[in-house]
Parts: structure tokens; C-alpha cells; sequence
């Protein structure tokens, strides 16, 4: 097993404590969208997986776990890059979770769900994700969890939310620029990779 995929485990066990808030959470967004299948995975990647990505940096804050990670037998470089990894399995759960969820309740609502609407779905909820991690994993290791929080999890989300109601873009318009979140998304996530690995090379803690 490498030394990311040892960071990822290490993450699962970081949160897995807190595992029923998480499914509670979920729960509630099935409440919640249940006559509105088409926006139940963008909700859930905009909400719930940037909180779940995030909270071993919140019980690593508070537990210390930044000595643990100084004494393991793992590169600095491997503990970043298994948070971000944790972040995109994370990201691959909920969205295959919802998906399967959005397309019971589409079915049991009678609203049309097939392949191009997940197709479309998905590049939407997969810039959401990209575009929140890209922003809240640098400032993590810059500022801590425990003192951003708040902004780093809930202003970019308020962003987004807010063009989103503010602009009332017609998704079909836009099919054929969707794909490209997908190659802009990834490149946006290594610029974060690259910035966060060089934050914490020089040890910056604000």
C-alpha cells in the first residue's frame, strides 16, 4: 500500500466517528429534494462533501494530529496529496450515492432523468467540488481549520449558490461547454495540489 493510500485510510478513520452525521446529513438532503431529483447531487457535492473532505483537517486541528503526522514514516508530500485524495473519493461517493438516489426519486416522481441529464448533473456537481476544494485546502494549511471554518467552507458555497439564483442559466444552453469542467476542474485542483504542497514545505501557519 503506498503512502497516499495509507493518508486516505487514515482520513477514513479520522471521520468515521462522526459517520451517522453524516448519513443524517444525507438523509435529509433526500428530504429536502425529494420532488427535485435533477438538483439533489449539486446539493449534496456543494454541501456535504466539501464539509466531509474537510473535517480531518478540523479533528486534526484539535487533536494534534500534526505531531502524529511528523513521527509516521510518511513524506510531508504524502500527507497533502492523501487529502486530496480523500477529497475525490469522498466526491466519488456522494456523487454515485445521489446519483443512484436522484434516479429512484426521478422514477417515483415521473421527471425525466436519463443519461444526458446525468451527464449534466455530474460536470455541474464535479465544478462545485473542484472549485470549493481548490479554494479550501490551501487556506486550511495557511490559516487552520479550527480559525476558517466558517468562510472557507460556507463563502465559496454562498458564491455559487448566489450566481446560481442570481443568473437563471439554462442548462441545455450550456451542455456543450459542460464537458470542459471536467479538464478545467482538474487543472484547477492541481494548481491547489501545487500551492498547498508549497505551503506546507515552508511550514506556513498563520
Amino acid at each position: 500500500m503506498t503512502a497516499v493510500a495509507r493518508m486516505v485510510l487514515l482520513d477514513l478513520r479520522t471521520v468515521s466517528p462522526y459517520r451517522r452525521q453524516g448519513f443524517f446529513m444525507f438523509g435529509l438532503y433526500l428530504v429536502l429534494f425529494a420532488t427535485r431529483p435533477t438538483v439533489l447531487v449539486p446539493a449534496l457535492v456543494l454541501v456535504l462533501t466539501p464539509m466531509v473532505a474537510a473535517y480531518p483537517f478540523n479533528v486534526g486541528d484539535k487533536a494534534g494530529l500534526s505531531t502524529l503526522y511528523a513521527v509516521l514514516p510518511v513524506p510531508r508530500r504524502a500527507v497533502v496529496l492523501g487529502h486530496y485524495a480523500w477529497a475525490l473519493a469522498t466526491f466519488v461517493a456522494t456523487a454515485g450515492l445521489g446519483t443512484a438516489a436522484a434516479l429512484i426519486m426521478a422514477r417515483a416522481e415521473h421527471v425525466p432523468y436519463g443519461p444526458h441529464i446525468v451527464w449534466l448533473v455530474l460536470s455541474i456537481a464535479w465544478g462545485f467540488f473542484a472549485v470549493t476544494v481548490a479554494l479550501q485546502f490551501p487556506l486550511f494549511i495557511r490559516v487552520g481549520y479550527t480559525r476558517l471554518s466558517l468562510m472557507a467552507t460556507t463563502l465559496p458555497m454562498a458564491l455559487v449558490m448566489g450566481a446560481l439564483f442570481k443568473f437563471h442559466v439554462d442548462l441545455d444552453s450550456l451542455a456543450r461547454w459542460l464537458p470542459l469542467l471536467w479538464p478545467a476542474g482538474l487543472a484547477l485542483l492541481t494548481a491547489s495540489v501545487a500551492v498547498t504542497l508549497l505551503l506546507e514545505r515552508r511550514g506556513v501557519r498563520g
